[in-house]
């Protein structure tokens, strides 16, 4: 049996212990119970989450106590201080357990443990910047869902853990078991740990329904030309009117924006399908493969050959195929 031991702390974010429905039905569609599950604490007891509610927990002992140890994160881990016996804790741990995760914010803690020194890490996007300011020693990837870097995981925000933890069931139970965990999850998809956490359209936010339709209206048009005129006739503005409320509820110009939708679709279709570049370059609206990479490099300062690789990575990984023309 895997022994699986959830690291909470006060304030911690509930939404992480969502994971453990993963390992729930994983031990129902292998008809065997291969995971246990067990909450911790630094000192046992009641803890109480973000959200107030109180959970139950066995005290800190031994990293031997579970196989891989899950730390799980809070709301704001800048303001929050971790305890140095958690920290030591955590560091045994990385030492001597099969895999030590850190979900969400979790990854701070891991990276003041030490334990990603030198090390590939992803946290919640809003944190990134703050982890890798305050560790330089490790390289902080702010658009993969989740990042296997040895025994250590660390994933990004909210639902990306649900993702780390379907991948984690992939590891040990294989493709199939992994799949079928998703789909009694109703998981859209099970997104491998090289997408991205990105979303342009949740970026650009806009205010009004007028400009939602006609964002809407481009991601749905990005094969093709659009011009300020077209989108403004779907919003019912002038052009004028258009250009002036758009950057005002977005914050950029209509043709950044759209630029970044194209870039948003180009990167998927790079990571998900068997396209090739022209191809990619062609139904997300670039004029040839050469304007695309131009585009990549100057939003992800990486070309689309660099994000094909990774892609094909990821897959290898996990033991597939996949034929990508170049």
């Amino acid at each position: 049996m895997h022994r699986i031991g959830y690291l909470l702390t006060d304030g911690f974010q509930v939404l992480s212990l969502a994971t453990q429905a993963v390992f729930e039905f994983a031990n129902q569609i292998a008809e065997a119970p291969f995971y246990s599950i067990e909450n911790f604490s630094p000192d046992g007891g009641m803890v109480r989450s973000s959200l107030g509610l109180a959970m139950e927990t066995r005290p800190l002992e031994a990293p031997g106590l579970a196989d891989t140890w899950i730390v799980v994160g809070v709301n704001d881990p800048v303001k929050t201080e971790t305890t140095s016996a958690v920290l030591d804790f955590v560091r045994q741990a990385g030492n001597q357990a099969r895999r030590t995760v850190g979900i969400c914010t979790g990854g701070f803690i891991l990276a003041e443990a030490g334990l990603l020194t030198g090390r590939r890490a992803t946290t919640h996007w809003a944190y990134a910047q703050a982890l890798q300011k305050r560790h330089p020693e490790i390289s902080v990837d702010v658009d993969r869902i989740y990042i296997v870097d040895g025994p250590f995981w660390t994933s990004a925000g909210m639902t990306a853990g649900l993702d780390l933890a379907v991948g984690m069931v992939e590891k040990d139970l294989g493709a199939e078991v992994a799949r079928s965990v998703a789909h009694k999850l109703v998981m859209h998809q099970h997104r491998s740990g090289g997408q991205s956490q990105h979303s342009e359209m949740l970026d650009l936010a806009p205010k009004s329904d007028r400009i939602q339709s006609a964002l809407n209206y481009a991601r749905q048009h990005l094969s093709r030309a659009l011009s300020v005129e077209e989108l403004a006739g779907v919003a019912h503005l002038s052009p004028r009117q258009f250009t002036r409320i758009f950057s005002a509820e977005t914050g950029q110009s209509p043709a950044k924006a759209i630029e970044g939708l194209r870039l948003e679709a180009a990167r998927l279709m790079i990571e998900q399908s068997r396209h090739s570049l022209d191809v990619v370059a062609s139904e997300s609206g670039f004029r040839d493969r050469r304007h695309m990479r131009e585009a990549f490099i100057r939003g992800f300062g990486v070309p689309p050959q660099a994000v094909r690789r990774d892609a094909r990575q990821v897959v290898a990984k996990r033991g597939e195929s996949l034929d990508i023309a170049d």
